[in-house]
């Protein structure tokens, strides 16, 4: 799972308690399972490497 704190959790806060309550404009949350760490880090990089691969060509 992961999600965005300033528009999702915390969106109903105004910035300065947003900022106050330790919750940043570029900031996402990541919450993983009891998976093997091996297996998180190459979701992850599968998933970068898609996003990337999208930006440099779009």
């Amino acid at each position: 799972l992961a999600i965005h704190p300033a528009s999702t959790t915390h969106e109903q806060l105004s910035a300065a308690e947003q900022e106050a309550a330790g919750v940043k404009a570029n900031q996402v949350r990541i919450s993983a399972g009891i998976e093997h760490i091996e297996d998180i880090k190459a979701d992850f990089e599968q998933a970068f490497e898609k996003v990337f691969s999208k930006e440099l060509v779009g």
